[in-house]
């Protein structure tokens, strides 16, 4: 098993709070982490029909059988639970009681905030950073490698073959959470827009557009969206608002969480199939992006990410948001350093005064420019 960096904030979680809600995406390694974390815990998942109608038709009965608490694994699928589960823990005051995850956002806070508010703890994983998927058995060789593979456990540490485990979480992920979440009759339109999605990765949200080549009303699009973001499948970056006294977009740009799923999405059958690919770029923004999340999501942070981008085009890939200051990040697939890639934050400081950015690409760390600091990829997680 793989050491996962999530695991200091776990416990520190666990040392606060009477139950841990852990969630993230299907097969990113929730069970493997509770079950050792948590050897001493039952473990229950409400995949298993029986245990989830007993659980349905009798809460009491089904945790009473829990005296000591545990791991109660999708949880989201008995949301009645949720109020049973708050007179246990108020009559109680064991920490880490009950680790409740699901592979789904929404349902689950939803449900937690009517009834364990202040009781529970967050945590989000998602799929292997750069450095867990280093640490397996054969890790990428290259980057290319690290962008096909993502980094679902399944693909980069049991090395699944991902063109066969991709189709088949696809087909799981449509057939039976999308109907979980959202009552959508149409699940092969519904299909069609989760692949046309992969197609616009790094661009901004046009709803009337995927509306269109869709074929369905613009409410529906904005619904779908909200699906595939409450079951962590897409990330959407917010621009930064504040008013440098210029019209600024107010689209958010999508991304995926992983992006090996992207790749599956996008037909790329083999990691060397990125090396001169018209997506390569927008893949590889995807695949630091999402890292940066990761890194923030590890440590117990929110979500501080935003791009941002003026009428007149300048733009600036990620800007860290510090409150005070923000640091503006610039994300080139180029292995060349080329001084145009300094272009948007050379923008950024004459019309912040803020000194400083960073510029992450894809070729040997290099001399630094200016005050600029330049990162080679895999160094993205000291930012």
């Amino acid at each position: 098993m793989i050491g996962r960096e999530v695991s200091k904030l776990l416990k520190e979680i666990t040392a606060s709070f009477k139950a841990i809600a852990i969630t993230g995406p299907r097969q990113c390694g929730k069970t493997t982490l509770t079950k050792s974390f948590f050897p001493e815990k039952p473990y229950v998942t409400l995949e298993n029909p029986t245990d989830r109608n007993l659980a349905l038709a009798d809460p009491v009965r089904f945790l009473s059988a829990f005296p000591q608490g545990a791991i109660l694994d999708e949880v989201q699928k008995a949301p009645e639970l949720f109020s049973y589960l708050q007179g246990i823990l108020d009559q109680s005051e064991q920490k880490g009681k009950f680790i409740l995850t699901g592979s789904n956002n929404f349902l689950l806070l939803e449900s937690i905030s009517q009834s364990l508010a202040g009781r529970v703890g967050y945590l989000d994983l998602l799929p292997f950073s750069i450095r867990e998927s280093e640490a397996c058995p054969q890790p990428p060789a290259t980057l290319e490698e690290s962008i096909f593979l993502g980094g679902y456990p399944s693909v980069v540490h049991d090395r699944a073959r991902p063109e066969t485990w991709f189709a088949s979480y696809v087909r799981t992920y449509v057939e039976r959470d999308v109907r979980l979440v959202k009552n959508i009759s149409d699940l092969s339109t519904f299909q069609r827009f989760l692949y046309l999605c992969a197609g616009r990765i790094g661009q901004q949200i046009n709803l009337t557009n995927l509306a269109n080549e869709v074929g369905v009303d613009h409410k529906t699009i904005q619904s779908w969206l909200g699906v595939l973001q409450a079951s962590y499948i897409i990330y959407t970056l917010p621009p930064y608002y504040k008013n440098f006294n210029k019209r600024l977009t107010k689209a958010s740009k999508l991304y995926f969480y992983d992006t090996g799923l992207a790749c599956y999405l996008l037909g790329i059958k083999a990691a060397n199939e990125l090396t001169n690919h018209g997506y390569r770029g927008h893949l590889f923004e995807n695949f630091l992006v999402v890292e940066l999340l990761k890194n923030r999501y590890n440590k117990g942070q929110r979500s501080n990410l935003f791009y941002w981008r003026d009428s007149s085009g300048n733009e600036v890939d990620v800007l860290i948001d510090n409150g005070s200051t923000q640091i503006p990040v610039e994300i080139k697939s180029a292995a060349t350093l080329n001084l145009d890639f300094f272009k948007g934050l050379n923008y950024w400081e004459k019309l912040t005064g803020q000194i400083g950015g960073k510029l992450v690409y894809s070729g040997d760390e290099g001399k630094n420019y200016k005050e600029f600091t330049v990162h080679h990829w895999k160094s993205i997680g000291n930012l």
